[in-house]
């Protein structure tokens, strides 16, 4: 593994996240990377960017963008008023899949949590998604609740 760092993400990693957002069976159905980039990634952005308990973050190497994740970190009055780190949107790009890549972000994630003072980190991964699930598991991840959405 060569040296990855990782950054808040700019501007102008936007093309790279949306492809990688964009770049598996699921994100193929919601996403859109074709340029100009729709109006709506670029106001998401501009909001996450703003907020203080958002952060949306790059794995680089060499310059090259090859990984993405976002974190909220929330405030909660369960567990005596404990901060949680929510992990969302983990993407690794499609050729450096499987090398570690995702592992080194997750561990990365999870000390940002616990640098913001959160007791307890948290995702959530589609139940089709039976890699992700063995790749949680084998991070110390427990599958101890079961989620719910609803399309607006």
């Amino acid at each position: 593994m060569t040296d990855i760092t990782f950054r808040r993400a700019q501007a102008s990693d936007l093309p790279d996240i949306v492809a990688m957002l964009a770049d598996d069976p699921l994100g193929a159905g919601r996403e859109d990377a074709s340029l100009p980039l729709a109006q709506g990634y670029i106001d998401a952005f501009n909001a996450i960017d703003a907020d203080p308990n958002q952060l949306l973050v790059v794995a680089v190497d060499g310059g090259e963008v090859i990984g993405t994740l976002q974190i909220s970190f929330l405030a909660g009055l369960s567990r005596k008023g404990a901060w949680r780190g929510q992990i969302e949107a983990v993407r690794v790009a499609g050729h450096r899949r499987s090398g570690g890549v995702g592992r080194l972000m997750i561990e990365w994630a999870i000390d940002a949590c616990r640098a913001r003072g959160c007791s307890l980190v948290q995702l959530t991964t589609d139940k089709g998604r039976a890699d992700a699930h063995r790749f949680y598991g084998n991070l110390g991840f427990t599958g101890s609740h079961l989620g719910y959405k609803k399309t607006l």
